[in-house]
Protein backbone atom coordinates (compact mmCIF):
# COMPACT_ATOMS: atom_id res chain seq x y z
CA UNK A 1 0.00 0.00 0.00
CA UNK A 2 1.12 3.46 -1.06
CA UNK A 3 1.68 6.42 1.53
CA UNK A 4 2.81 10.15 1.47
CA UNK A 5 4.42 11.28 4.01
CA UNK A 6 4.72 15.24 4.65
CA UNK A 7 7.51 15.82 6.81
CA UNK A 8 10.50 18.67 6.78
CA UNK A 9 13.26 17.28 9.21
CA UNK A 10 15.31 15.19 7.40
CA UNK A 11 16.76 12.93 9.91
CA UNK A 12 12.96 12.23 10.89
CA UNK A 13 11.75 12.22 7.55
CA UNK A 14 14.35 9.70 5.84
CA UNK A 15 14.05 7.01 9.20
CA UNK A 16 10.53 6.98 8.67
CA UNK A 17 10.86 6.34 4.95
CA UNK A 18 13.34 3.57 5.23
CA UNK A 19 10.90 2.32 8.39
CA UNK A 20 7.51 2.23 6.18
CA UNK A 21 9.48 0.65 3.45
CA UNK A 22 10.46 -2.00 5.95
CA UNK A 23 6.89 -2.64 7.08
CA UNK A 24 5.87 -3.21 3.55
CA UNK A 25 4.51 0.46 2.68
CA UNK A 26 5.65 2.18 -0.73
CA UNK A 27 6.30 5.12 1.12
CA UNK A 28 6.66 8.74 -0.94
CA UNK A 29 8.21 12.05 0.97
CA UNK A 30 7.52 15.27 0.08
CA UNK A 31 8.99 18.29 3.07
CA UNK A 32 6.85 21.36 2.40
CA UNK A 33 2.83 22.21 1.75
CA UNK A 34 3.07 22.96 -1.80
CA UNK A 35 4.69 19.40 -2.75
CA UNK A 36 2.31 18.15 -0.20
CA UNK A 37 -0.78 19.61 -2.36
CA UNK A 38 0.72 18.29 -5.42
CA UNK A 39 1.17 14.92 -4.65
CA UNK A 40 -2.38 14.78 -3.08
CA UNK A 41 -3.73 16.07 -6.38
CA UNK A 42 -1.85 13.00 -8.09
CA UNK A 43 -4.42 10.89 -5.60
CA UNK A 44 -3.52 6.84 -4.80
CA UNK A 45 -2.42 7.08 -1.75
CA UNK A 46 -3.70 4.74 1.24
CA UNK A 47 -3.19 7.13 3.83
CA UNK A 48 -1.60 10.27 4.43
CA UNK A 49 0.86 11.08 7.57
CA UNK A 50 1.19 14.71 7.77
CA UNK A 51 3.73 17.31 9.76
CA UNK A 52 2.18 20.52 10.27
CA UNK A 53 4.94 22.97 10.58
CA UNK A 54 5.62 22.93 7.17
CA UNK A 55 7.47 25.49 5.03
CA UNK A 56 5.49 27.11 2.44
CA UNK A 57 2.21 25.56 3.88
CA UNK A 58 1.03 24.74 7.32
CA UNK A 59 -0.13 21.46 7.27
CA UNK A 60 -3.72 22.40 8.39
CA UNK A 61 -3.99 24.21 5.13
CA UNK A 62 -3.12 21.87 3.45
CA UNK A 63 -5.42 19.23 4.84
CA UNK A 64 -8.40 22.08 5.06
CA UNK A 65 -7.52 21.82 0.83
CA UNK A 66 -7.86 18.62 0.85
CA UNK A 67 -10.97 17.98 2.17
CA UNK A 68 -12.59 21.04 0.71
CA UNK A 69 -11.88 19.21 -2.74
CA UNK A 70 -13.22 16.17 -1.46
CA UNK A 71 -10.46 14.77 -0.83
CA UNK A 72 -11.41 11.48 1.86
CA UNK A 73 -7.62 10.14 2.21
CA UNK A 74 -7.39 9.24 5.50
CA UNK A 75 -4.87 11.50 7.21
CA UNK A 76 -3.11 10.94 10.12
CA UNK A 77 -1.41 14.12 11.68
CA UNK A 78 2.09 14.02 13.17
CA UNK A 79 3.93 16.70 15.09
CA UNK A 80 5.35 17.99 18.15
CA UNK A 81 2.77 20.90 18.98
CA UNK A 82 0.90 18.76 21.99
CA UNK A 83 -1.86 22.41 22.59
CA UNK A 84 -5.60 21.09 23.04
CA UNK A 85 -6.33 23.79 20.32
CA UNK A 86 -4.02 22.58 17.75
CA UNK A 87 -5.24 19.01 18.24
CA UNK A 88 -9.42 20.23 18.25
CA UNK A 89 -8.47 22.45 15.30
CA UNK A 90 -6.87 19.06 13.00
CA UNK A 91 -9.87 16.96 13.44
CA UNK A 92 -12.32 20.17 13.38
CA UNK A 93 -10.61 20.44 10.18
CA UNK A 94 -10.98 16.58 8.66
CA UNK A 95 -7.85 14.64 10.02
CA UNK A 96 -8.32 11.16 11.03
CA UNK A 97 -5.97 10.86 13.85
CA UNK A 98 -3.44 12.73 15.85
CA UNK A 99 -0.20 11.24 16.88
CA UNK A 100 2.51 13.55 19.03
CA UNK A 101 6.14 13.73 18.61
CA UNK A 102 8.16 11.49 19.74
CA UNK A 103 5.92 8.27 19.43
CA UNK A 104 6.63 4.61 19.27
CA UNK A 105 6.58 3.18 15.50
CA UNK A 106 4.64 0.22 16.11
CA UNK A 107 2.01 2.76 17.74
CA UNK A 108 2.20 4.65 14.01
CA UNK A 109 1.14 1.42 12.20
CA UNK A 110 -1.49 0.60 14.46
CA UNK A 111 -3.08 3.58 13.76
CA UNK A 112 -2.12 3.60 10.07
CA UNK A 113 -4.36 0.18 10.37
CA UNK A 114 -7.58 2.06 11.99
CA UNK A 115 -7.54 4.63 10.05
CA UNK A 116 -7.54 2.49 6.95
CA UNK A 117 -9.79 0.13 8.21
CA UNK A 118 -12.68 3.13 9.28
CA UNK A 119 -12.16 4.14 5.54
CA UNK A 120 -13.14 0.93 4.42
CA UNK A 121 -16.17 0.92 6.99
CA UNK A 122 -14.45 -1.97 8.74
CA UNK A 123 -14.57 -2.61 12.40
CA UNK A 124 -12.52 -5.12 12.88
CA UNK A 125 -9.04 -6.08 10.73
CA UNK A 126 -10.49 -8.09 8.02
CA UNK A 127 -11.14 -5.98 4.74
CA UNK A 128 -13.62 -7.26 2.11
CA UNK A 129 -16.37 -10.12 2.49
CA UNK A 130 -17.24 -13.76 1.02
CA UNK A 131 -14.46 -15.61 0.52
CA UNK A 132 -11.87 -13.40 -0.16
CA UNK A 133 -10.46 -11.45 2.87
CA UNK A 134 -7.27 -9.24 3.71
CA UNK A 135 -5.90 -9.26 7.39
CA UNK A 136 -4.45 -5.91 7.44
CA UNK A 137 -3.12 -6.49 10.99
CA UNK A 138 -1.08 -9.71 9.56
CA UNK A 139 -1.08 -8.54 5.95
CA UNK A 140 -2.40 -12.08 5.03
CA UNK A 141 -5.51 -13.13 2.33
CA UNK A 142 -8.41 -15.19 4.07
CA UNK A 143 -9.26 -17.08 0.77
CA UNK A 144 -11.83 -19.43 1.81
CA UNK A 145 -11.32 -19.90 5.36
CA UNK A 146 -7.71 -20.65 4.78
CA UNK A 147 -4.50 -18.12 5.02
CA UNK A 148 -2.05 -17.06 2.96
CA UNK A 149 1.27 -15.12 3.09
CA UNK A 150 1.10 -12.07 0.87
CA UNK A 151 4.63 -10.28 -0.56
CA UNK A 152 3.79 -6.30 -0.04
CA UNK A 153 2.94 -5.98 -3.19
CA UNK A 154 0.61 -8.60 -3.87
CA UNK A 155 -1.02 -7.05 -0.56
CA UNK A 156 -1.00 -3.41 -1.96
CA UNK A 157 -2.78 -4.81 -5.40
CA UNK A 158 -5.59 -7.27 -3.40
CA UNK A 159 -6.26 -3.97 -1.04
CA UNK A 160 -6.65 -1.93 -4.60
CA UNK A 161 -8.86 -4.43 -5.48
CA UNK A 162 -11.09 -5.25 -2.65
CA UNK A 163 -11.81 -1.78 -1.98
CA UNK A 164 -13.94 -1.75 -4.60
CA UNK A 165 -15.24 -4.95 -5.23
CA UNK A 166 -17.05 -5.39 -8.94
CA UNK A 167 -15.36 -2.18 -10.05
CA UNK A 168 -12.99 -2.33 -13.00
CA UNK A 169 -9.60 -0.88 -11.90
CA UNK A 170 -7.03 -0.38 -14.80
CA UNK A 171 -3.39 -1.21 -15.08
CA UNK A 172 -2.19 2.61 -14.45
CA UNK A 173 -4.83 2.68 -10.98
CA UNK A 174 -2.58 -0.35 -10.05
CA UNK A 175 0.59 0.79 -10.44
CA UNK A 176 -0.61 4.42 -8.87
CA UNK A 177 -1.71 2.34 -5.98
CA UNK A 178 1.54 -0.29 -5.25
CA UNK A 179 4.27 2.22 -6.66
CA UNK A 180 6.35 4.67 -5.01
CA UNK A 181 7.86 7.88 -6.68
CA UNK A 182 11.21 6.42 -8.26
CA UNK A 183 10.74 3.11 -8.62
CA UNK A 184 11.20 1.57 -11.69
CA UNK A 185 7.59 -0.42 -13.06
CA UNK A 186 8.33 -3.03 -15.68
CA UNK A 187 5.13 -3.18 -18.39
CA UNK A 188 3.95 -6.70 -17.29
CA UNK A 189 4.87 -5.89 -13.51
CA UNK A 190 1.05 -6.16 -12.86
CA UNK A 191 0.71 -9.18 -14.79
CA UNK A 192 2.95 -11.23 -12.81
CA UNK A 193 2.07 -9.72 -9.85
CA UNK A 194 -1.63 -10.99 -10.48
CA UNK A 195 -0.43 -14.10 -12.47
CA UNK A 196 1.03 -15.12 -9.06
CA UNK A 197 -1.78 -13.89 -6.78
CA UNK A 198 -4.04 -16.70 -9.09
CA UNK A 199 -1.50 -19.45 -8.37
CA UNK A 200 -2.24 -19.22 -4.78
CA UNK A 201 -5.62 -17.96 -4.52
CA UNK A 202 -7.45 -19.73 -7.90
CA UNK A 203 -7.85 -18.68 -11.20
CA UNK A 204 -11.50 -16.87 -10.56
CA UNK A 205 -9.54 -15.13 -7.99
CA UNK A 206 -8.87 -12.07 -10.12
CA UNK A 207 -10.86 -11.59 -13.08
CA UNK A 208 -9.03 -9.98 -16.48
CA UNK A 209 -11.75 -7.54 -18.41
CA UNK A 210 -9.74 -7.35 -21.48
CA UNK A 211 -8.31 -3.66 -22.66
CA UNK A 212 -9.59 -2.18 -19.60
CA UNK A 213 -8.26 -3.87 -16.39
CA UNK A 214 -8.88 -5.88 -13.50
CA UNK A 215 -11.26 -6.45 -10.76
CA UNK A 216 -13.04 -8.82 -7.85
CA UNK A 217 -15.97 -10.17 -7.63
CA UNK A 218 -18.46 -7.65 -6.08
Amino acid sequence: MRVLLVEDDEMIGRSLKQALEGAGWSADWVRDGELAQSALGDGGYTCVLLDLGLPKHDGTEVLRRARERGDATPVLVLTARDGLDDRIHSLDLGADDYLLKPFEFRELLARMRAVVRRRDGAAHSLVGSGALQLDLTTREVVANGAREALTAREFALLHALLERPGAILSREQLENRIYGWGEEVTSNAIDVLIHGMRRKLGAESIRNVRGLGWRVAA
